[in-house]
């Protein structure tokens, strides 16, 4: 919902530090991968009740997300680089909340919901995105992507925020998971709802 806003406030700053990895011959899909990398030591960090250190590698996984879209757009995307980012953006989503779960009990059963709405988020965004092709009916206000790309609900800006919170305030995960969870949901209707306006 304000990724396009928050996008306007950080590609200032990400700009010209992609373009002096992209000088540096660092491809896009390397900070990918290395992203993939720090999201999974977030998940460990989680398991260990380490939470700032968790805290601390969420935004570092967030900051080289961002950087590999911009090393990309100067480079040249690709369509396999737009593949791997999706990729790796999901062991993000489905990481953390499986590491809380993994911690707590009372932990398990909204982690597995959490799991689930991003499932059914994912299969909206990408089902969407691959009937929308055939129209070329993006509106670019995401930025270049290898897809098209609908707005909704909870993004990657809305995600963040999420994990953000749960990791300063975990005992409160049970309920946080659920709230989001149940913002997912809505963002599923409101692609089904857009995709029945689109395609119809």
């Amino acid at each position: 919902m304000f990724d396009v806003a928050l996008r306007r406030l950080v590609n200032p700053v990400l700009i010209p530090v992609a373009g002096w990895i992209a000088d540096r011959r660092i491809s896009a899909n390397i900070l990918t991968i290395s992203g993939a990398g720090l999201a999974l030591s977030a998940a460990f960090f989680v398991t260990q009740a380490n939470f700032a250190a968790a805290l601390g590698f969420i935004l570092l996984n967030r900051i080289v997300d961002g950087l590999d879209g911009a090393v990309a757009r100067i480079n040249g995307p690709t369509e396999f680089g737009g593949y791997l980012d999706t990729i790796c953006d999901y062991i993000f989503y489905i990481s953390i909340p499986l590491a809380f779960g993994f911690i707590d009990p009372v932990n398990h059963i909204p982690a597995l919901l959490l799991v689930a709405s991003f499932t059914l988020t994912a299969v909206s965004f990408l089902a969407f995105a691959a009937i929308a092709a055939r129209h070329a009916s993006d509106d670019g206000a995401h930025g270049s992507k290898a897809f098209v790309y609908s707005t909704g609900l909870m993004e990657g800006a809305e995600t963040i925020s999420f994990f953000v919170l749960f990791c300063l305030f975990p005992s409160f995960f049970p309920t946080l998971a659920l709230v989001f969870a149940a913002l997912c949901l809505l963002t599923v209707v409101q692609r089904c709802i857009l995709a029945a306006k689109s395609f119809d």
